[in-house]
């Protein structure tokens, strides 16, 4: 999850309306999802130097959407927006079912990128996001999930302790 953002989302006031469409990303939609995966990479760089992005991080970016988009065991959504910005990308989801080989449950489902545009934060998108992802993949026979993020993004792991999750695992990283 991405740092919260100020303004009004379309929608935001309306009790049961999301400012969302979510819907399985399609090769089409890749065009407008790299440069929202870059944006969150380069997010990412500011928390940690050791997450420095790569000068070809949209050709990156094009071919972990065309890979992911196509893999079974992946999960890709595309929040479009609507009223104004009706059938236009305003964010992305990607996700994963890894096998676990030494634990049980087996399977898990694992979260490697929630991005929105800042207009759509703080108005339950989020939320909205992260409970459409965990049906996805427990559809996919995921019996936990985990997200992975930046340690040092706070307002991630704020967002997922709001929510249940606590952390597992601990990778930690030097230069060479």
């Amino acid at each position: 999850m991405t740092a919260a953002g100020e303004g009004s989302a379309p929608g935001a006031g309306e009790p049961h309306s999301m400012p969302v469409h979510l819907r399985p990303a399609k090769p089409t939609d890749i065009p407008a999802l790299v440069p929202l995966l870059v944006r969150l990479k380069r997010l990412n760089e500011e928390f940690d130097p050791l997450l420095r992005v790569r000068d070809d991080a949209e050709g990156q970016a094009r071919e972990v959407l065309k890979t992911s988009i196509a893999d079974p065991k992946a999960v890709v959504l595309a929040a479009e927006g609507v009223g104004a910005d009706k059938d236009k990308v305003v964010g992305l989801v990607l996700a994963v079912i890894r096998e676990r080989p030494f634990y049980s449950p087996p399977v898990e489902g694992v979260i490697l990128e929630i991005y929105l545009l800042p207009l759509y934060r703080r108005h339950g998108v989020g939320e909205y996001l992260l409970k459409e992802t965990t049906a996805a993949l427990k559809a996919k026979g995921a019996a936990v999930v985990i997200a992975e993020f930046p340690s040092q993004n706070e307002i991630a792991s704020r967002f997922y302790a709001k929510r249940g999750f606590r952390p597992i695992i601990v990778r930690q990283a030097r230069s060479l």
